[in-house]
């Protein structure tokens, strides 16, 4: 479908696109993978909020950002995807200030965490990178939906291999916790929930679309001990090799999915 490969940048992807005149809202914009997209999107002549839950890191990020492009258009918002009520209190207030957004970024997200809970109850991996994206992005879908044509991008990863979802059980309280296999289930949601996104959006013209970014070691892998690694390694494909990407180039398959012309008229894929 595209030219890039594993090798290309958030740069390369995106050069030569103009974003004037563009909304963006990336999610875990305070660092890895969220910052570069939003300074990709930035460089581009967006304007983009960065949303993550570290109000000082945030700050930062975006301190930083204008730093590098001082004409930059950039806002922040404070949101926990862990906590239902932040995530409302944020959307209220994103809706309040921009009610037309055109790209949505759904990047922030936990990996392989020891069992942890949301403040509902939901096994914290789940309830961050699927309930929490789910919710946020519903109620911003009006801001989306006046701004079309508009496009989600859902950051899923290889690691949706690793299990199917369990609809029986989705919180572990009845299963043994095993932290890849709950990662595994959380982004096997996040593709589900793109395909149904893009089936109920489509017609009025906002797309969706899931992507898997690569192997790249950001704060993603806080939990991650060389054990981690070599199950990841044992579970590579065969065929494929467990290479590791930079930042600048993991972002690059979120950029090319949220911007690309070689999209136009597709939706509900994995990329």
């Amino acid at each position: 479908m595209s030219h890039f490969d594993a090798t290309s940048t958030a740069d390369d992807v995106i050069r030569g696109i103009s974003l004037a005149g563009k909304f963006a809202v990336v999610t875990g914009a305070s660092s890895g993978l969220g910052v570069e997209t939003a300074r990709a999107l930035s460089a581009a002549g967006a304007e983009v909020l960065l949303v993550a839950r570290d109000q000082v890191k945030l700050q930062a990020a975006a301190e930083d950002l204008s730093r590098q492009k001082p004409v930059a258009q950039l806002h922040t918002q404070c949101m926990d995807l862990a906590d239902p009520d932040s995530v409302r209190a944020a959307a209220g207030e994103i809706l309040q200030r921009h009610p037309r957004i055109h790209l949505l970024i759904n990047n922030a997200g936990v990996m392989a965490c020891p069992l942890a809970r949301t403040a509902q109850g939901f096994e914290m991996q789940f309830g961050t990178n699927h309930m929490g994206h789910f919710l946020f992005t519903g109620l911003l879908a009006p801001a989306l939906l006046a701004a079309a044509p508009g496009r989600v991008v859902n950051l899923s990863s290889g690691g949706h291999r690793f299990a199917n979802f369990n609809f029986d059980d989705p919180a572990y309280f009845e299963r043994d916790y095993d932290n890849w296999q709950a990662y595994g289930e959380s982004k096997t949601a996040n593709i589900l929930f793109t395909v149904a996104l893009d089936k109920r959006l489509r017609e009025r013209g906002v797309r969706a679309f899931a992507v898997h970014p690569g192997v790249i070691l950001t704060n993603l892998g806080r939990h991650l001990q060389q054990a981690d690694f070599e199950w990841l390694k044992a579970r590579t494909p065969p065929g494929e090799e467990l290479v590791f990407k930079t930042v600048e180039q993991g972002a690059a398959t979120t950029v090319w999915a949220a911007t690309s012309a070689e999209l136009e008229g597709k939706g509900g894929i994995y990329v």
